[in-house]
Parts: C-alpha cells; sequence; structure tokens
C-alpha cells in the first residue's frame, strides 16, 4: 500500500498520534506525515503510507492556509487558549482599528518564535526551557504572509476569525499576539483549523473515524492519493524505457535527450514519469537537473 491519505486532524491529537492510528487502522509499518500541527489544531494533515513515506523529506514549500479564531484582551505564556493567563484587560477596538494594522502583517516579515516551540536553542527544545520557567532570546525567522484576511469581528465581545496563508514555519499563534500588541492590548490565539496544506485542501480530507469505517469495508484504497500528487508542484518530464531503466539504477539522464524540458535552472525539481512493467506514465521518482553535467540526476525514486 502505497500513496498519501489526507486526514482531518481532530483536536486534542498530535501529528504522531494520527500516524498510530493510521499505522494501526491500515496495518502498514512504514507511515509518516507531512508537518506537525499543534495538539489544539485540526484540519488537513498529509499521511504518507509506504513508499511514499520516502516523500517526508523532499516535500515541496508550498503555502498553508490557516482560519484562526482570536479574542482580544487577553494574553498567555503560549499564546494560544490552551495556556496560563498572563492578562487580561478591557478594550474597546473596532473593526477598522483592526483592518488599520493588518496590512503590518502582510508579504515578507521577521518573526520571533514562541518560547512554547520546537526549535532549539543551544540544543535544547525552547518548550522544555518554558516548562521550566526559564526565557531566552530568540532571533528573528523570516516567513512570508501571502494573505491575511479578517473573516469576521464582534466587537461586543471583541472576538474574531482571520485567514491566513503563509510559508512554511509561521507562527500563526505569534501573529495573533503581535496583532494584540500593536493595537495596545492583547490577542490569544482560541481555535485554529489548517485549511489547505501541501496542495490538498479540506475537501480532500477524511476523518480517522471515516477512514476506519472504510478500513473494514476494505474500501481503505478508494481514499490513497498517488504518491506523485504531493509533488504536483513540480514540472514533470516522461522517460523512455531505456531511460527509465537508467534512471532506476541510479544513473542520470541527458537533458538533450529530455525534449520536454525548456528554459532549464539549474537544481530545478522534475517528476519522472516512465515505463515499468508494461505500465507507461508510471511515477518512478523526482530527478534534479545538474548544467554542470547537462543530465536530471536522481534525487529519489519510488520504486
Amino acid at each position: 500500500m502505497n500513496g498519501i491519505i489526507v486526514i482531518d486532524k481532530p483536536q486534542d491529537f498530535t501529528s504522531f498520534d494520527v500516524v498510530a492510528v493510521v499505522r494501526k487502522t491500515l496495518h502498514e509499518k512504514k507511515i509518516g506525515h507531512s508537518g506537525t500541527l499543534d495538539p489544539m489544531a485540526t484540519g488537513v494533515l498529509p499521511i504518507l503510507i509506504g513508499k511514499a513515506a520516502k516523500a517526508q523529506s523532499l516535500l515541496p514549500d508550498t503555502d498553508k492556509e490557516y482560519c484562526a479564531d482570536f479574542s482580544l484582551g487577553i494574553t498567555t505564556d503560549t499564546l494560544d487558549m490552551t495556556g496560563k493567563v498572563l492578562s487580561r484587560s478591557e478594550c474597546s477596538v473596532s473593526r477598522d482599528d483592526l483592518e488599520a494594522v493588518l496590512p503590518g502583517f502582510r508579504g515578507d516579515i521577521m518573526q520571533i518564535p514562541p518560547m512554547y516551540s520546537a526549535v532549539s536553542k543551544n540544543g535544547v527544545r525552547l518548550y522544555e526551557l518554558a516548562r521550566k520557567g526559564i526565557e531566552v532570546e530568540r532571533e528573528a525567522r523570516p516567513v512570508t504572509i501571502s494573505t491575511l484576511e479578517l473573516l469576521s469581528f464582534d466587537q461586543s465581545s471583541q472576538s474574531g476569525s482571520l485567514r491566513i496563508s503563509c510559508s512554511k514555519g509561521t507562527y500563526i499563534r505569534v501573529i495573533c499576539d503581535d496583532i494584540g500588541k500593536k493595537l495596545g492590548c492583547g490577542c490569544v490565539m482560541m481555535a485554529l483549523r489548517r485549511t489547505k496544506a501541501c496542495g490538498y485542501e479540506l475537501s480532500d480530507s477524511i476523518t480517522l473515524e471515516k477512514l476506519k469505517q472504510l478500513a473494514e469495508e476494505g474500501k481503505e484504497e478508494s481514499v490513497i492519493r498517488p504518491t506523485d500528487s504531493i509533488f504536483g508542484c513540480f514540472p514533470r518530464v516522461t522517460a523512455s524505457e531505456k531511460q527509465t531503466f537508467r534512471f532506476l539504477n541510479g544513473g542520470g539522464l541527458m537533458l538533450s535527450r529530455l525534449k520536454e524540458l525548456k528554459n532549464i535552472k539549474d537544481g530545478a525539481v522534475y517528476r519522472v514519469y516512465g515505463t515499468v512493467n508494461g505500465t507507461p506514465e508510471t511515477f518512478i521518482g523526482l530527478g534534479i537537473t545538474d548544467l554542470e553535467k547537462q543530465e536530471l540526476s536522481v534525487k529519489k525514486r519510488f520504486i
């Protein structure tokens, strides 16, 4: 069994909890995931099964999209509703006030990782220090916020929701906290739902309960997506039978013989398809261009 299952992660489950459930349900040892989601978060979590687990370290850096609920006038040590409340204040922020500060968080910005995070400092995870009451200086990191939209805001409760599309490594709770600082009243993230990741959307996902039901009916294969679907952002190239044999044995392919390649750049990644056991258009792996050698070298084989 090889491919991708897109799970709608339930609240209070870690990404590893989801992997454990899928492993037990499908009786498959080789399983990975496409990136962690905090236990409080829900939503899109692609699970890599069988040979697709090889893709875990090769996933393209595509934007992720979230819907985050927030509440003004509150701060916590974790920057979300699971943490210890540090402050509460009365505030009367209007929708116009909120809209006015959002542009400052769009585009390429610098973001300081929260103390309650898996980022390491001198070989120690920040959350380990935070649990001991230790706070250390953290270096700001560049992130890109492609979309930051105020979906709703209730002025009476000073709460609302945001839609955020961002680069890998962005902390949504930090965005909420920084917005609160900008407004001078504090802000905490109350809920988080990932609506898009690795090119998959919520409409592509299923619940763990649904997967268990399908497995009991022997229909689990119906929701397994092909491995190459997670690499949809990479262009494709088709190899001949001889080229396929060479690629699968670790050999690079001459760029001049791959007619589909145009405007070739060094280090570009391609999905490679070939004929395997008489089956054409079979995804065989990822190739990477090497202009010095004038070849498409093997980055990873999936056959």
